[in-house]
């Protein structure tokens, strides 16, 4: 297992120097976001480009590889989380269009996976969604298939603003969905796990590692507090909206040790990558930096 970072916090930083910084405090992996080049606005949290995926060769892969690697860092998987499913047909062109560049870039590095969401149209429900997933997922999935490279979808409802209640934009969150999922493209297609989703949906965390852990790929580390005056205020109808707040590994109600023994007892045995979505560690590199090694400092005593 190896300890690493998502690198999407870091929009303005080169993609070596985010690898030297990780390097040079114990860090051994890092996710690479590969969203578009783009000046426009993006979701909190997305946006970040630090491979330019439409216009790789194959030697400029291999030598982020290689460079990535003198480091003494590996690169976990490639990181773009659109909305495939979304109902406005051009965006949803878009963003199919760029993931399959995101895995034509994966293959050309010799990276195996690329971690991404199903997606997910708010309005619709989840069984109306799935039947959409069904149409849209199997070509993708092939394509992939074709260029050697593996999809983990995450378990993330993705439902933090009004834009995105009542359904959310990504359905691949329960495990009511997760069997479909796994019974339509599972040779190809895994979990991308983060437990902190589990906590606000009241889902048994060793349970759903229990049941789901041969299937996941990837993890995620992030954690999650619920802001109780909030739930008191908006209720559970609310979605988690107004009470569901990411923390830092450590800072919020994941209790990491039964997440790592669920893991170990499953066999994963993969990369563990800390997502930071913290808001008390936000506004310059260095806080975010901050972070990030007190998520290190939690979690290293359990990746060995």
């Amino acid at each position: 297992m190896k300890l690493g970072i998502l690198t999407a916090p870091f929009p303005d930083t080169p993609l070596d120097e985010v690898a030297a910084w990780a390097s040079s405090v114990g860090f051994e992996a890092m996710e690479i976001a590969c969203w578009p080049r783009s000046k426009g606005p993006s979701r909190r949290y997305a946006g970040t480009s630090h491979i330019d995926v439409a216009g790789i060769s194959e030697s400029e892969g291999k030598e982020i590889v290689s460079r990535l690697a003198e480091k003494d860092i590996a690169i976990s998987g490639l990181g773009y989380y659109p909305n495939p499913l979304h109902p406005d047909p051009a965006h949803r062109e878009a963003v199919i269009s760029h993931l399959k560049a995101v895995i034509t870039a994966a293959s050309k590095m010799g990276v195996g996976l690329v971690n991404t969401f199903c997606g997910g149209d708010a309005s619709k429900d989840v069984d109306t969604n799935w039947a959409e997933a069904e149409k849209v997922w199997p070509e993708i999935v092939t394509f992939a298939r074709g260029h050697g490279v593996k999809l983990a979808f995450e378990n993330c409802p993705m439902i933090f603003s009004k834009d995105e209640w009542p359904g959310g934009h990504n359905i691949a969150y329960s495990p009511h969905v997760w069997r479909r999922i796994l019974e339509a493209w599972g040779c190809d297609v895994g979990m991308n796990f983060d437990p902190s989703h589990l906590v606000w949906q009241m889902i048994d965390q060793a349970r759903f590692i229990r049941e789901f852990g041969p299937s996941m790929l990837h993890a995620h580390a992030k954690d999650l507090m619920i802001d109780r005056d909030g739930l008191y205020e908006r209720g559970i109808m609310s979605a988690g909206m107004g009470w569901q707040i990411p923390r830092m590994p450590g800072l919020g109600e994941v209790d990491w040790s039964v997440i790592f023994a669920g893991l170990y007892r499953a066999g994963y045995d993969g990369p563990m990558i800390i997502e930071h979505e913290d808001r008390n560690f936000e506004g310059s590199d260095e806080k975010v930096k901050r972070g990030f090694l007190l998520a290190r400092d939690v979690l290293r005593p359990f990746v060995k």
